[in-house]
């Protein structure tokens, strides 16, 4: 056991439910028991302690063309304000990230600007050197837009498959959106989830397993039906959303752009099945996509898709275990343990020598307040939702927030298992 801590947290409750004193050094876990001497020692007497969240998930905007939607300081302040200290951003960017020089850029921007922890995530496109991305430090590859969206067109199934044979043989991960839209402009959100609809979603998924050869690594984003998650199960990991769990077009009136994403939000019926498969789920990651309240603001079928979440995701899940729903466990496993597990990054845990990022939660949920939140998109899908964001937040053994504030002084960056520099 050192001799002595850079920070101690005082009268923690750990998730087993002991209390206890949590030191901390050079960004690892020291002891738990009395506390340590140390530099620093905060009082977090009755605040939950949880191994910080992945989000492997984000579009976090940035450059000359998206910044007024967000920027890597925003975006990452926003995540490190609820409970995640680990983001991964998808390479739809502007310019995609199908070339390594638009691959060095984007973690050059991020370095001098984010906050947390970040990946970068590479593209799939017709021509685009794989295994150069890869050298670069891809974390993995994709999005790939099995079906179009915003700023992603759909790779041709042949260039697809051939993809899935180069990564498997480099030992990169390919992660997928899955979808196979009918032709249409929707002019509401029963439209859009008609177009768009959960039987195309799961027939995409089995169309996507075919293509995977044996030993590839596919992981599925953002499932939004029980019969999405059921079809990609067997064929690799799944990951849901906080808005799939938490919304429905039920909750929205019918041509609310703010409501607008992809995958659509389901009838209410289809969001209750989804929670039904909570089990099978292996990662909730928020999708995060901020559009400006003024793009949102006009018609239905000329509004961009996407919603902002990395702030709200944690709080959303938390609610739900402080409410008895959910079990602190499973929030755990498919927020930390799992993401860093599918993505090959070491996780933060309590265990004597593990990364020592923790977000401390009080047991009182809150009402969501737009107003509240860090994104620089002035609004959320989820405001006035029960949620329970945290009052302390710990990345690398120091506090990065506390007393709503942020302290911190930094991020770094988490290359590919591939990077070769």
């Amino acid at each position: 056991m050192a001799g002595r801590a850079a920070l101690v947290l005082r009268g923690v409750t750990l998730p087993s439910g002991r209390v206890a004193d949590l030191s901390l050094g050079e960004g690892r876990v020291l002891h738990i028991g009395a506390g340590l001497p140390a530099d620093e020692s905060v009082d977090a007497t009755g605040l939950l302690c949880l191994p910080a969240a992945v989000d492997m998930h984000t579009h976090l905007r940035g450059g000359r063309e998206q910044s007024a939607k967000e920027d890597w300081t925003t975006g990452t302040t926003s995540a490190l304000f609820g409970g995640v200290t680990v983001v991964v951003d998808q390479p739809n960017t502007i310019p995609p990230l199908t070339a390594p020089d638009a691959f060095k850029a984007r973690v050059a921007e991020a370095a001098g600007q984010a906050r947390c922890r970040f990946a970068v995530n590479a593209g799939v496109v017709p021509g685009a050197d794989l295994p150069a991305l890869w050298r670069a430090g891809a974390m993995a590859f994709g999005e790939v837009f099995a079906g179009p969206s915003s700023y992603g067109e759909a790779v041709p199934p042949d260039v697809l498959g051939r993809a899935f044979l180069t990564l498997r043989d480099l030992g990169a991960l390919a992660t997928v959106h899955a979808e196979d839209p009918l032709p249409g402009a929707p002019e509401s959100l029963a439209e859009h989830d008609r177009l768009r609809p959960a039987s195309a979603e799961a027939a995409a998924v089995r169309a996507v397993g075919r293509l995977v050869p044996r030993g590839g690594g596919v992981h599925f984003c953002h499932m939004s039906s029980a019969a999405a998650v059921d079809a990609a199960d067997p064929v690799g990991t799944v990951e849901v959303t906080p808005h799939h769990l938490f919304l429905s077009r039920e909750h929205f009136e019918a041509d609310d752009t703010h409501a607008r994403m992809n995958p659509p939000l389901r009838a209410e019926k289809e969001r209750k099945a989804l929670w039904s498969r909570w089990d099978a789920i292996d990662a909730v990651a928020s999708d995060h996509a901020p559009h400006t309240a003024a793009e949102k603001a006009v018609p239905f079928a000329e509004a961009p898709s996407g919603v902002p979440g990395v702030e709200t995701m944690l709080p959303l899940l938390m609610a739900e275990v402080v409410s008895g729903r959910l079990s602190l466990a499973s929030v755990i496993e498919k927020t930390a343990v799992n993401p860093a597990g599918i993505l090959g990054i070491a996780p933060a845990g309590f265990g004597p020598g593990e990364r020592a990022d923790f977000a401390l939660y009080p047991k009182e949920p809150t009402s969501i307040d737009p107003d509240a939140l860090h994104t620089k998109c002035t609004w959320t899908p989820f405001e006035g939702t029960d949620a329970v964001f945290p009052a302390i937040v710990v990345m690398d053994g120091a506090c990065v927030v506390r007393d709503d504030e942020y302290f911190g002084s930094g991020s770094t960056w988490l290359p590919g298992k591939g990077y070769n520099p």
